[in-house]
């Protein structure tokens, strides 16, 4: 028999967003598995192009919607390519979901900073549509979300904006690379911005991904702030292949990311060997 982690589901394209210009090409995809898809954020699942080939993605929409979910997805690949080839109602077939997850129950309460760079925000936006739930919002304290584009045309899910700003206790601050005409917000990289910008206590859990570099230089200030290494969480899926820890792909050391992973803190990354 085979394993259902083995075997795909299949899946239809409800929905396509064109989140960003030719420059990046990033479009978001709302799918409808034919069975509920129970997940948590963070995880992240593998999608087949039939005839082509499967790649992970992580999830980027709130596990409280059980009737789809929302991957992001960079043009930058074969596989990439021939989903950003098709159109709603085409399908896909999915297997997952994998991986571990952000520590949801142990957050409740605490004062917590995402910092987003580009694509990077795709995974946190699966936690940050489930704290911004109003069922949910006050299960949690302050929320700050620093999130940094290359430019405004590079901007991922304007469109919840307004819903994320809106909600209680709740700060958001955009950063772009370079000044430009019309920008009225934050310029520079966000680790130069972090302690400016936002309102920081020893407790603090921040949320990040985005870039290598961006991670290293933004790991490098928190720790100038003193937040602990264990509150400092993010997530490597840009190693991740099979899915299963069978293609040897991800490990590192002896961690397989989509198994241990893709879900990582500080303290567990120091740990591990520098080829993250």
């Amino acid at each position: 028999m085979v394993s259902s982690y083995l075997l795909p589901q299949e899946g239809e394209i409800l929905n396509i967003v064109q989140e960003t210009g030719s420059n990046l090409n990033i479009k978001t995809f709302r799918i409808k598995p034919e069975k509920e898809l129970k997940f948590k954020p963070g995880q992240f699942m593998e999608i087949t192009a039939y005839g082509i080939g499967e790649a992970p993605f992580g999830l980027a929409s709130s596990p409280a919607r059980k009737d789809y979910f929302e991957v992001s997805i960079k043009e930058t690949g074969l596989v990439t390519e021939a989903l950003h080839n098709m159109k709603e109602g085409d399908k896909v077939g999915l297997r997952g979901p994998f991986g571990n997850s952000f520590p949801l129950q142990e957050i409740k309460g605490q004062s917590i900073v995402f910092v987003a760079g580009g694509i990077g925000l795709a995974p946190l936006r699966s936690l940050i549509d489930y704290i911004m739930d109003e069922r949910f919002r006050a299960d949690f304290g302050q929320v700050q979300m620093l999130l940094a584009f290359r430019s405004p045309e590079d901007m991922l899910y304007k469109y919840d904006f307004e819903a994320w700003e809106k909600s209680p206790n709740t700060v958001v601050k955009y950063t772009i690379d370079e000044p430009c005409v019309g920008w009225n917000h934050c310029v520079g990289f966000p680790h130069e911005l972090l302690k400016a910008e936002l309102d920081w206590n020893p407790d603090t859990i921040v949320f990040t991904c985005g870039p290598p570099v961006m991670i290293k230089f933004v790991t490098m200030e928190l720790k100038n702030l003193k937040i602990k290494d264990e509150n400092i969480i993010t997530t490597l899926e840009m190693k991740m292949s099979c899915g299963l820890g069978k293609c040897g792909r991800c490990n590192i050391g002896h961690r397989y990311v989509c198994k241990d992973g893709p879900v990582f803190n500080m303290a567990q990354l120091e740990e591990m060997p520098a080829e993250y």
